[in-house]
């Protein structure tokens, strides 16, 4: 059959994502890959700086997504699927643009893990993350905040003379545009990616990209890469060098040997073909390769102990097969930025297919042997040259304009090409795909001023770049705009400013709440934890005269009553947490995050029984975050006894 491009739908069990939450991100996220001064001493010169270059502070002005649940239901996700008589790929646009499923129609096999189930994890940068298929991973350190976001899709000319489809989107953590291209040449059992990344500003701009792979997992299933070295990367937060693939007594190239869960990035040497592989007890599997441009590659693997374990399952149901993860990205470690200068663009081909070896050879005791033997069987499969004259061919039809659009992504790359004028061959962003989220924004920047509400609402989205705190800064000061100004002011690093801005907009403000929550952060961030909790108080009572029905506000209330209870509880005043508690609805008050906040309560109050009965009972914290370990702390005060394994989430070695 020749090459086809479809629309289908692909149902499954899911959670809903929920509510945004419309608190915007002031503090900084607590990224696990990150270094200090003294962990980065020792580390290759270029990698030295590219982890200390930029790393992200806040997540303005992406808003967090924390507001799924565990009740699953059926869902419809629409697909895009790409298919010929030798493979077929499944793509989700609206999740990221995520490839979903690869299978391979001779030998029956899917090359992927295909997670049953859509269940969001707070595993993004933003929260929502969901386990499973091959994603693409732009903005900073950690998954992407579109991981859970539509993309704008379209059919394109392919080099081939079929279809290819296009996803791109407007990064907004970097401001940065984007596209994913993807096409199958018929007969061929390689699914082609060719990436772009612009930056169309007049400042370097800093970029991150990894290409995951979630591959499944088996006792016998062995990682192979071209390299003899590896950076490790534990929970601990400690980057070392180790060897490959026999380190502290243990093969690491088979994920289920090591315990805990661990990133390995390989040091592939400068020269070699890029490629990573997994490879099941037959030696079949798959294979990742791409031209030079996308240097590191990766194993990610959760390991056999009780908190990779319970991670999987989380991810998905008990009873599933579990997985790993091949990583491809620009740096050699995820803990770096590169730096793209104004003007230029990052730009590559990946690909994707099945890889048969010698069962003995690539699991034999010989590492130098398993991976020539990985290596040759790659080579005689789709050869370096090919990939690179692929490579070749696709660069002139990365410009081509989309065609039939088959997705739609967000309206904020129509916003800044409307601001800037900027024209972007091949990844248009129309005014057709503005929405009622960018229009106070539109009209801020046609006439100068922000708009106020037309309704009681919370507010909406806050655009942080120059440009914008730029036009806050002379428009005409309500408290609305000081409010979006402070917050643009924050995100500038001027938190003095910042906090001046949102004491000028209390005093008229028709909703104070907005405000009063982040100055509350601020006294939190600066350290002064009773002022912070006076303001929380005051900003849930504004807030409760105001309350009303709908999805909004319910998100709203989970939002601003968890951030009040925490900081009254770590203020030591357990009455008035109490006294949030006991206004906030009902259906907050059931989700499993604010049972585990009713435990830490009921130990300030001094019942640490009724506490206890609480894990008894059981609950399940949705946006529990990777490698949180509150659970356990929470624990800890309430008993000796081991910890249920249902509440086991640590990922790093017992201290």
């Amino acid at each position: 059959m020749a090459t086809t491009v479809r629309r289908a739908v692909l149902t499954l069990p899911g959670a809903p994502l929920g509510e945004a939450n419309p608190l915007p991100a002031l503090r900084p996220r607590d990224e696990l890959h990150r270094l200090d001064d003294r962990a980065r001493e020792g580390l290759p010169r270029d990698m030295a700086r590219q982890v200390g270059y930029e790393p992200l502070e806040t997540l303005l002005p992406v808003r967090v997504l924390d507001g799924y649940g565990r009740r699953r239901s059926t869902v419809d996700l629409d697909t895009i699927v790409i298919e010929n008589d030798r493979l077929r790929a499944t793509v989700l646009p609206g999740l990221g643009g995520r490839v979903h499923s690869l299978f391979h129609k001779p030998t029956g096999r899917e090359l992927l893990y295909t997670n049953p189930v859509f269940q969001p994890a707070d595993f993004a940068l933003n929260g929502a993350w969901f386990s499973g298929g091959i994603e693409w991973n732009i903005g900073a350190t950690g998954h992407t905040t579109l991981s859970c976001a539509p993309l704008h899709a379209a059919l394109v000319p392919a080099p081939d003379g079929g279809q290819m489809v296009r996803l791109w989107e407007w990064e907004r953590l970097r401001d940065l545009p984007f596209q994913v291209d993807l096409w199958l040449p018929d007969d061929s059992d390689f699914l082609y990616v060719g990436v772009r990344i612009r930056n169309p500003h007049e400042r370097t701009a800093p970029v991150y990209w990894w290409s995951n792979i979630a591959v499944e997992e088996g006792e016998r299933t062995r990682v192979i890469a071209p390299a003899d070295e590896a950076w490790h990367f534990g929970y601990e937060r400690t980057l070392r060098r180790v060897p490959v693939p026999t380190w502290d007594g243990v093969d690491r190239t088979y994920p289920l040997r090591s315990e805990h869960p661990a990133d390995y990035f390989y040091e592939v040497p400068d020269g070699a073909r890029r490629w990573v592989a997994s490879l099941d007890e037959g030696g079949r599997g798959l294979v990742q390769t791409s031209t030079d441009t996308l240097r590191g590659r990766k194993l990610f693997l959760w390991g056999s102990g009780r908190g990779g374990r319970r991670w999987q399952e989380w991810l998905t149901e008990p009873g599933t097969v579990g997985y790993a993860e091949i990583q491809a990205g620009l740096a050699r470690t995820q803990l770096e930025h590169v730096p793209l200068d104004p003007g230029a663009e990052f730009a590559w081909l990946e690909a994707y297919g099945p890889l048969e070896t010698d069962a003995a050879l690539v699991h034999g005791p010989d590492w130098a042997s398993a991976r020539a033997e990985a290596e040759d069987r790659l080579e005689r499969t789709l050869p370096r040259t090919t990939v690179d004259a692929a490579y070749a061919a696709w660069r002139p039809f990365a410009d081509a304009e989309p065609g039939e659009r088959l997705a739609a992504g967000s309206g904020w790359g129509a916003l800044e090409a409307l601001r800037t004028g900027v024209k972007l061959p091949g990844t248009p962003f129309p005014d057709l795909t503005l929405t009622q989220e960018q229009q106070p924004w539109l009209e801020l920047m046609r006439s100068g001023v922000f708009p106020e509400p037309r309704k009681v609402a919370p507010p909406g989205a806050t655009l942080v770049a120059p440009h914008w705190r730029d036009m806050l800064e002379t428009a005409p000061a309500d408290p609305l705009t000081e409010y979006h100004l402070g917050i643009a002011q924050w995100h500038a690093g001027d938190r003095a400013q910042a906090v001046r801005s949102w004491e000028r907009g209390l005093p008229l403000a028709p909703s104070r709440w907005p405000l009063l929550r982040c100055l509350a952060v601020a006294d939190q961030l600066s350290g002064h934890a009773s002022r912070a909790a006076d303001r929380y108080t005051e900003a849930y009572d504004d807030f409760c005269q105001e309350r009303r029905d709908g999805e909004a506000w319910t998100a709203a209330d989970a939002a601003l009553g968890r951030e009040a209870m925490e900081a009254l509880l770590a203020a030591g005043r357990p009455a008035d947490a109490r006294a949030i508690w006991a206004r906030l609805r009902p259906a907050v008050r059931e989700r499993g995050r604010f049972r585990l906040i009713e435990a830490q309560l009921l130990l300030a109050e001094g019942d640490p029984a009724a506490a206890r009965a609480l894990f008894d009972a059981g609950f399940e914290v949705a946006d529990l975050r990777e490698g949180a370990e509150t659970l356990n702390e929470v624990w800890a005060r309430l008993t000796d006894d081991p910890l249920p394994d249902r509440y086991q989430y640590r990922m790093r070695p017992e201290e």
